[in-house]
């Protein structure tokens, strides 16, 4: 329970500089919902488990115990941001009051690209999954039909406001959390071919070179799958009691999520007949292959509903977060479109422009499809390094405050441990983004071989030339940089930070 009085939130936010139209409505347990059905480990598994496994072969799986760790250090980093700065938006907002204007609009460019993107790549993901559960072709125009359909009703719910979207992500969690621990236990009692033996053995992937750049490119499994837990903070301002309860969704996310995510890859490797033939290439489902040996095809059917609303969960959280984002940068007065985005519903108490900006971008991204699958292949690519490009951006300005003698002064501190954990942060991201943007195709063309690094690039050059032309945020007001403590003049004491008050 909180332990703070709504008087309390309202007066730390408005020393914050804000005055919120949000309710407080979204419970603890629903605001660690929001984050797991975002990390979504059904999702996530699913959809790489044939890659992670042909690629790197069981071992795989090791690298979900590695990420999680390393994520972790990034969750705890951000907890105690989060905790001292409880702002609508995430990394945006986070960004701002540790280093500057410009830089937080570079992460909030980074980071709203990077959400809007993966919203097109979760609702066109679960194209094939709804023609599966209907009894319909996966053709090109069914699977841009089905996820337009999906990112309708995701759009939908978010428009009925927080208390509907917080029952939405609990229904959402427990949907998937039931149907992970009811398939995983299924699959490991009654169609398991395997032991655990099986879990330190390549089975020759990776061919005659070196297996551990087999498992890096396995690993991406796991790279993918433990981001989530920031969508806690994205609502900041509808989760009473905060500084406390936010870092504690955080990492509850980051646990329970991740455990999840391990049992159910765990379940079906286990579970896997012929491993060999999905290293070899002739088995390219064994998602499929699985649970249609083990459920025939009513019990497929009813699987396939489980995981069909782990994609609308994933695709709602993941725009609330988007909206709370654009909704930020507009208060702020940060970018073109800002009296739209900064618009609140008085009744649903929602931004409606913002929630419709993360419906369209996504919608036109899936209706591109139309015209090359391969283009939106190459969009997509930018999806996930985007979303760690924008966390390390908030980790290095965290770790520049520190080194500049800012404090973390909320109700959730790592103390002398908080300068490793970050420093430890930084060097897990960047150690992931390189192996995520790391070139694994030579055979093709040269910028499709470098595609991830290469969009990202577009888009951090797209973002510096807007800023060049239409530079809003040097005119901004909000308050910013302000973690950091003002240096003592002559004669003067040092200045207290707007947020300590």
């Amino acid at each position: 329970m909180s332990t703070s009085s709504p008087g309390d939130d309202v007066q730390h936010l408005q020393a914050l500089g804000y005055q919120s139209e949000f309710k407080r409505d979204m419970s603890p347990w629903a605001n660690f919902s929001l984050g797991f059905t975002y990390l979504s480990p059904v999702v996530g598994v699913y959809t790489l488990f044939a890659y992670a496994l042909a690629t790197g072969g069981p071992p795989m799986i090791w690298s979900f115990l590695i990420v999680g760790v390393g994520q972790l250090l990034v969750a705890l980093t951000f907890s105690e941001i989060v905790a001292q700065f409880p702002v609508a938006g995430g990394v945006y907002p986070w960004a701002r009051r540790l280093w500057g204007r410009r830089y937080a609009w570079m992460t909030g460019w980074v980071y709203l690209v990077a959400l809007l993107v993966t919203i097109a790549s979760v609702v066109y993901g679960a194209g094939p999954f709804i023609a599966a559960a209907f009894g319909f072709d996966a053709t090109v125009n069914n699977t841009i039909a089905f996820a337009l359909a999906l990112l309708a009703l995701a759009t939908a719910i978010n428009f009925m406001g927080t208390k509907v979207l917080a029952k939405a992500a609990i229904i959402g969690f427990t949907a998937e959390i039931i149907g992970a621990l009811v398939v995983g236990v299924w699959l490991l009692v009654a169609h398991r071919h395997h032991n655990l033996g099986v879990l330190f053995d390549s089975f020759g992937a990776g061919g005659d070179g070196n297996y551990m750049w087999a498992f890096a490119a396995a690993a991406l499994i796991g790279v993918y799958q433990y981001y989530g837990f920031e969508a806690c903070g994205d609502v900041a301002e509808e989760v009473p009691d905060p500084g406390r309860l936010i870092p504690k969704a955080m990492r509850r996310t980051i646990y329970i999520g991740g455990a999840a995510a391990t049992f159910v890859c765990l379940a079906l490797v286990l579970s896997v007949a012929d491993i060999p033939a999905v290293i070899a290439g002739d088995d390219t489902d064994p998602v499929s292959t699985v649970l249609g040996e083990a459920f025939g095809p009513i019990g497929a059917k009813v699987i396939l509903l489980v995981v069909l609303i782990s994609f609308l969960s994933c695709a709602m959280s993941l725009q609330a977060a988007a909206s709370r984002l654009a909704y930020s940068y507009g208060r702020d007065g940060m970018i073109m479109g800002s009296a739209l985005l900064k618009k609140f519903s008085a009744t649903r108490h929602v931004p409606p422009y913002a929630l419709v900006l993360a419906a369209i971008v996504p919608a036109v991204i899936v209706i591109g499809s139309k015209v090359s699958t391969d283009a939106i292949t190459k969009i997509i690519s930018f999806a996930a390094f985007g979303i760690y490009l924008g966390f390390q951006m908030v980790v290095l300005a965290a770790l520049r405050a520190r080194l500049k003698g800012w404090v973390p002064s909320g109700k959730y501190q790592l103390g002398s441990w908080g300068l490793a954990v970050n420093i430890a942060a930084l060097v897990y991201g960047v150690t992931a983004m390189i192996n995520m943007a790391w070139p694994r195709t030579p055979d093709a063309p040269w910028y499709d071989n470098w595609i991830v690094a290469l969009s990202a690039a577009v888009v951090v050059g797209i973002g510096l030339v807007y800023m060049v032309i239409h530079p809003l945020h040097d005119r901004s007001t909000a308050p910013y940089g302000d973690a950091i403590p003002a240096p003592r003049g002559p004669g003067k004491a040092s200045a207290t930070p707007l947020s300590r008050l």
